[in-house]
């Protein structure tokens, strides 16, 4: 059975972060139930539908940003009480509005996360976890990475008060009191946590878990193991995401998981007989999706999904079908009730644009004038720059509270931009002198009326290390533009990892010096992505890597005086030593560098590259097979008589000529990471092998596996 929801758009509010909107309990199943949301101008809004009209309940003052918004309540009553966290403080209201609680928790950091549970309070900042009971400190815990939000198992089912966090480095962290019980890895960053059907499902300890490049997952969190009970991957390449919600909008009885996207897609999964979840539901809005809640506000009876949006929507996903009583040939009837809301909406726009009118006079009057001042209007910026494990690219999604009319792209280190089908600007390249201006990259993207969303991608190459900028132009009077600097680091293709795979040669690279375990653990983030900005607690640190383009790895163990780096690629042990060096010598610190190659490492790294070179041979071999393929069918008529492997490029040649427009980039980024191991290898040696590359591109023109390893053995 498909589901059939139309959209409504209630009403609008300032910029919103994730998990700010909740309904308030409804007195009956399918009665109205009212909206409460919380925006950034710290406003916070209760509102519920008459007549197709969002009328307020209460309205607060603006304040501090409003990071989060939980229901609570004494346990098993109806959780009507708001809660919302501001800065390091929280803040009660009752449903009529009236406050009834401000406590300053004094963290030295502003809230990320919160989860109410009765008189238990868990709050975590970006690295800081705290448990309140009846607003007195309980527990604490530090995390080593950056806390992306925290829940509770249910305690009225559970027998054990159960905190997880969600945390950056993909870890989900299980606690009891102030110390981690055990911790398990997911398969992405989590950002968001919540309980199975709201309630924890059969056993109260399921949690569903949602990840920054768009995972979903299902785990038990048990008083000993946890159990990964089940895995949506992210196929079609859907945004990260941001808020999930159960509840039953199909109407079988069985609670359906909504899950809200960074890209704007609102998604339904439904729990039939099958053992996986079954998407019910696809919809794309047109800016990420920060809060998601299922129940009934816009009419009685009707079931639908509540949505915000990142710059303020509160829209409904409505069960309620659209009525249109016309036959053939016959004028659309509408009803009395929708001619009145057409009215009432044209004579609002005629006002505003009056309004404007005026204001615009007074404005150019006023600009005139000796003793005019202009003010730059501020406008806010949702930015994420992501590493995409599939593709070895990185994903940089702009999204303003207003429309775009231009991005101008900058970069001072060589990078390709790639084709993003989700973008639908023009975009223009200038000219540049990498040698007179530092400049390798100036592209401007002109964006389409009413586009408030831009993702694009981009693929570094490891070695080349500086800044990407951004300049945002927002469609505002007067003309103003702000930028998003963002670092593109010496190993930028490196993900973290918390498995690595043991029995690999291993090249090592030793530092020792008199040097900080503050300052090693700097170096470290200058040159790798993933890692917190703050040390570690304890003396050492240990972080695992793999590349996501070539799945070679690393590890990192370091403490004060002394770095130990392992890697099966020599590359990333020579891009290390390289950057290492010119880090200790800006600080002025005296470094003893020694390294121990293992030759069998090059054999490994060029047999991991063979499989991908090879493909993309095939590829082309292919491409040069379709347009004969074609003669040969228009000739006989049909390609019954060809044989199967032939049948399938004709059938997928439009796909392939797509992928081999591609083709003499991905050629060159493999040729160009054969070439820089054939050099790191003979510079470890001591030996300058530079004028031996043309060489070595001939053997890669007529790539023959063999041949290029004996090569490498000759030269």
């Amino acid at each position: 059975m498909d589901l059939s929801l139309h959209r409504a758009d209630y009403v609008q509010v300032g910029v919103t972060s994730p998990e700010t909107l909740k309904l308030l309990p409804a007195a009956r199943r399918g009665a109205p139930q009212k909206v409460v949301i919380g925006d950034h101008d710290g406003v916070v809004m209760c509102f519920g539908m008459k007549k197709g009209e969002a009328v307020a309940v209460f309205k607060t003052l603006p304040g501090q940003k409003i990071a989060r918004l939980e229901l609570g309540g004494v346990l098993n009553t109806p959780q009507e009480k708001i809660f919302i966290a501001a800065g390091s403080e929280i803040r009660g209201f009752t449903k009529r509005g009236k406050q009834f609680l401000s406590f300053e928790t004094n963290l030295t950091e502003s809230i990320k996360a919160m989860h109410i549970s009765g008189s238990d309070l868990f709050l975590s900042a970006s690295y800081i976890y705290n448990h309140y009971c009846d607003c007195k400190d309980q527990h604490y815990y530090l995390s080593g990475d950056k806390i992306n939000d925290v829940t509770c198992l249910p305690v009225e089912r559970v027998p054990r008060v159960t905190p997880v966090l969600a945390c950056q480095d993909r870890v989900l962290r299980v606690l009891q009191g102030s110390d981690v019980m055990y911790e398990t890895e997911v398969p992405g960053p989590p950002t968001v946590l919540t309980p199975h059907n709201g309630n924890g499902g059969d056993s109260g300890e399921d949690l569903w878990f949602g990840t920054s490049d768009g995972k979903l997952g299902l785990i038990q969190i048990t008083s000993s193991k946890p159990i990964h009970k089940s895995e949506i991957r992210n196929e079609k390449k859907r945004g990260g995401i941001l808020c999930i919600d159960s509840f039953d909008i199909v109407g079988d009885g069985v609670k359906d998981l909504l899950v809200g996207r960074d890209d704007g897609t609102v998604q339904v999964y439904s729990f039939d007989n099958a053992s996986e979840p079954v998407l019910r539901f696809d919809q794309m809005l047109s800016e990420s999706v920060t809060s998601i809640q299922g129940g009934c506000v816009g009419k009685d009876g009707y079931d639908e999904i509540v949505v915000s949006t990142y710059s303020g929507w509160v829209a409904g996903l409505t069960t309620e079908p659209v009525h249109k009583e016309s036959g053939p040939g016959e004028e659309l009837k509408v009803s009395q009730e929708m001619q009145n809301k057409i009215s009432s909406l044209r004579n609002e726009l005629e006002h505003l644009q009056y309004k404007v009118l005026q204001e615009r006079e007074k404005y150019q009057q006023s600009s005139q004038s000796s003793k005019a001042k202009s003010a730059v209007p501020s406008f806010s910026i949702n930015d994420k720059f992501t590493l995409n494990k599939d593709d070895a690219s990185y994903s940089l999604v702009l999204e303003v509270q207003t429309a775009i009319d231009n991005v101008l792209i900058q970069s001072d280190v060589p990078i390709d931009l790639l084709d993003e089908d989700k973008n639908s600007a023009v975009v223009s390249f200038s000219s540049c002198d990498s040698e007179a201006s530092d400049n390798f990259l100036l592209a401007t993207y002109r964006c389409q009326a009413n586009t408030t969303r831009l993702e694009l991608k981009i693929r570094s190459i490891e070695g080349q290390y500086g800044t990407l900028q951004a300049y945002v132009t927002p469609r505002i009077q007067p003309k103003t533009c702000q930028v998003r600097q963002y670092l593109i680091k010496p190993l930028s293709l490196h993900q973290r990892t918390h498995v690595t795979s043991p029995g690999r040669p291993m090249n090592t690279l030793t530092l020792t010096g008199q040097f900080s375990f503050a300052e090693v653990h700097s170096w470290v983030v200058f040159c790798l992505p993933e890692v917190p900005e703050k040390p570690p607690a304890g003396e050492s640190a240990t972080f695992y890597f793999q590349n996501t383009f070539l799945d070679t790895q690393l590890e990192s163990t370091y403490r004060k005086g002394e770095g130990i780096f392992k890697s099966d690629n020599i590359s990333t042990i020579s891009i290390l030593k390289d950057v290492l060096s010119k880090e200790a010598t800006k600080r002025k610190i005296n470094l003893n560098i020694s390294y121990e190659i293992n030759e069998v490492s090059v054999k490994h790294t060029l047999k991991l590259i063979h499989p991908k070179l090879e493909d993309q041979l095939l590829l082309a071999k292919k491409v040069q097979l379709i347009d004969a393929l074609k003669e040969l069918q228009v000739h006989e008529g049909n390609t019954n008589f060809l044989i199967p492997e032939y049948r399938c490029i004709l059938e997928e040649a439009d796909q392939l000529q797509e992928e081999y427009k591609k083709q003499p980039a991905h050629l060159d980024r493999l040729h160009g990471m054969i070439t820089d191991l054939f050099i790191d290898k003979f510079k470890f040696k001591g030996t300058n092998v530079k004028t031996k590359v043309p060489l070595l591109l001939e053997i890669l023109d007529s790539y023959d596996q063999n041949a290029l390893i004996a090569f490498f053995d000759a030269a």
